[in-house]
């Protein structure tokens, strides 16, 4: 009988230390990315002993995607924790998939902020266009129908008076080809976009007709976002994980380091410095808020131009969607 309740005993003591040690491993964090070093997730931690806690209480895996369509149905699946989401992206999850448990938790990058790099629409600078008016019959391209840029694309025209088939015609295509499109004559304006904006060949070739924002604003164009179950269950390996983020980003913002910055950029992307050199981490690059804060402000007003341009059926209050709890809780920490 003692040797029974020894081994129960026994037996429960190994079983409260497999449950102690499966508890103190870290959680993998799968997060999306589209384009370095735009999208910094795949790079933020490359600088060895930037993240203090990864390894420990988390570990991460960067997902490559083509677009946000796929992330929703990763999203939907339980394969992908953070998504890498554009406003009008995280507003049709919300609605046509219905994810109402989807959370912004952070700033990727923001667009037509004064003094950085603004979004806008290319013309060949010996073009005759002019103006908006002169695209009258022509050929627009844009990366997707209801996409951040198509929507601030259909603003402009509609300012204007004008209506896709009536009065111009809108193509779709990847932003990386939108460069041939142009110079091969194939279409009369392009986006402008980064990184895509800054190929020497394109810049050599535009000029720019109008940039995004005068006619929406400032834009949240990218942005993280998580379901709230993965938050409220992960809440204090997330708080460390976005601790890390905020310092990673604070060291590429950071002139100082921008020669380190761009070395860590060429070894991951194995693009030559001079792609680089004249923009990335500098006023010619996106606007990245230094703590990772989702600009609530321009989001609101960025998804009710969605709305307003027929792309969403109801109107969105984005406030009960935005949770920056993990951000307040990492700069509240001790330095």
């Amino acid at each position: 009988m003692r040797l029974g309740k020894t081994g129960i005993i026994a037996g429960v003591c190994l079983l409260a230390g497999v449950m102690a040690a499966k508890a103190a491993e870290p959680i993998k964090i799968r997060i999306a990315w589209m384009a370095a070093p735009t999208n910094l997730a795949p790079i933020l931690f490359a600088k060895p002993g930037i993240a203090k806690h990864l390894g420990k209480s988390y570990t991460v895996e960067p997902i490559r995607f083509n677009g946000s369509p796929q992330m929703i149905t990763a999203m939907g699946a339980g394969e992908l924790d953070i998504a890498l989401f554009s406003y009008s992206s995280f507003a049709l999850a919300v609605e046509n998939a219905r994810m109402k448990d989807l959370r912004v938790i952070a700033d990727d990058f923001q667009g037509n902020v004064p003094g950085r790099f603004q979004e806008g629409y290319l013309v060949l600078k010996d073009s005759p266009i002019k103006s908006i008016e002169d695209l009258k019959g022509k050929v627009l391209a844009t990366n997707g129908a209801g996409g951040a840029i198509d929507i601030a694309l259909r603003t402009a025209m509609r300012r204007h008076n004008m209506r896709d088939k009536r009065d111009f015609t809108i193509i779709e295509a990847p932003l990386p080809s939108m460069k041939a499109l142009l110079i091969e004559k194939k279409v009369d304006l392009v986006p402008r976009s980064i990184p895509f904006a800054h190929d020497p060949e394109l810049k050599n070739a535009s000029r720019v007709l109008f940039t995004q924002g005068e006619y929406v604003g400032i834009t949240q164009t990218l942005l993280w976002a998580a379901k709230s179950e993965f938050i409220q269950k992960n809440r204090a390996a997330l708080t460390d994980f976005m601790e890390d983020v905020i310092r990673a980003r604070s060291f590429y913002l950071d002139p100082a380091n921008r020669e380190e910055a761009i070395a860590l950029v060429i070894d991951f992307t194995k693009q030559p410095r001079s792609y680089f050199d004249s923009w990335v981490f500098t006023e010619e690059d996106a606007f990245r808020d230094p703590q990772a804060r989702p600009n609530a402000k321009a989001l609101q007003s960025n998804i009710d131009t969605q709305y307003e341009s027929g792309f969403l059926k109801n109107r969105i209050d984005v406030a009960p969607y935005i949770d920056v709890s993990l951000i307040d809780a990492a700069v509240a920490r001790p330095k």
